[in-house]
């Protein structure tokens, strides 16, 4: 979808501590050969802070950025991937209560590590479809560090970390414009991050830990012994859907600046993100999330964050978001710097 009329006017992120893999090892939580692979250096771990805590906290620095009352406010979308408290309670709402404190949709959205482009375009959207609708508050936090997550151990492509941020979506000028927006999916492939798991009751409903190496090797297995058809190597969906969106945003690959991709360990990045698109490392942001790890959603709000309060980015710099999901969904977004910090 191409956009010339949004813009991101606040940006924000919570406050974390960081723990040294060296660390991890050394306590036994991560594996020595895995370490050297993953060429990680730390993650962002938030202690016992709640995630919506960490929304919070991170919206209220992008609105301090966007400079406008709350009642400008016009609809909260937050993004998790993990459970955010009590079971039937609305973590989106209390982010509003806590922040903006108005009557507006507020909407949870779940999709996984696409989670805040796909609340990006939902927003978008939104924002679009009414001549009064200003500005949108768009939020993403987690907080892994619970008895059914093993942070270090749960997938061989990432460390789970903690965190939160924020961005205010908006229709007046900010420090950077959204030039387009895409998505795609592949739903054949959805068997890969389920596995052999029920899907009643639900893993986590009975302590089931969280445990992506055995459900991708049970995929492998039935593969290996004929039970199952191999499936469509996804890297084509996620260049295509980038391809698409670029074109939309009237931009070339090597006119991308910078590329703003989740925060898995080094090895990943290049095989399932830059390789697939053909963006050499130089473009990427490696040098800073081999410190923070993979939170989910947030990589790409912090990501971007990181590049523009760095002074990474310039402005007229074009900037590449992208992630892919389970399901599996590939998203991306195309924006444009216009202002600094």
């Amino acid at each position: 979808m191409k956009v010339d009329d949004i813009h991101i006017s606040g940006i924000g992120i919570a406050t974390t501590d960081l723990v040294g893999v060296a660390e991890a090892v050394a306590n036994g939580w991560y594996d020595a050969d895995e370490r050297t692979r993953s060429g990680l250096e730390s993650v962002s771990v938030a202690g016992d802070i709640p995630a919506p805590d960490l929304a919070v906290e991170a919206a209220r620095v992008a609105l301090a950025q966007f400079g406008e009352p709350g009642e400008h406010v016009d609809a909260l979308f937050h993004s998790s991937v993990h459970p955010q408290g009590p079971d039937g309670w609305s973590a989106q709402h209390y982010i509003n209560r806590h922040t903006v404190r108005q009557s507006i949709t507020s909407v949870e959205i779940r999709n996984g590590c696409i989670g805040f482009l796909t609340s990006l375009d939902l927003a978008i959207c939104y924002l679009r479809s009414g001549a009064a609708r200003r500005a949108a508050l768009l939020t993403c936090a987690d907080n892994f560090g619970t008895p059914t997550v093993d942070r270090w151990r749960a997938s061989n492509l990432f460390v789970l970390a903690d965190g939160g941020g924020a961005v205010v979506l908006s229709k007046r000028p900010g420090f950077a414009r959204v030039l387009a927006i895409g998505s795609a999916s592949d739903p054949e492939l959805e068997v890969r991050h389920r596995g052999s798991e029920p899907l009643f009751p639900p893993g986590l409903t009975v302590g089931a830990k969280l445990n992506f190496r055995e459900r991708t090797q049970y995929v492998r297995d039935l593969q290996s012994a004929g039970g199952m058809p191999t499936l469509v190597d996804f890297a084509s969906v996620l260049a295509d859907t980038v391809q698409r969106t670029l074109a939309e945003a009237d931009t070339a690959i090597d006119d991308v600046a910078r590329v703003v991709h989740d925060g898995f360990n080094g090895w990943a990045i290049r095989d399932m993100f830059l390789d697939p698109i053909g963006v050499e490392d130089k473009r990427g942001i490696w040098n800073f999330t081999r410190r923070v790890g993979h939170a989910g959603p947030l990589d790409q709000i912090r990501g971007l964050e990181y590049l523009w309060r760095q002074r990474e980015v310039d402005v007229g710099d074009r900037v590449l978001m992208f992630s892919d999901a389970p399901g599996m969904e590939a998203a991306c977004a195309v924006v444009e710097i216009t202002d600094r910090p």
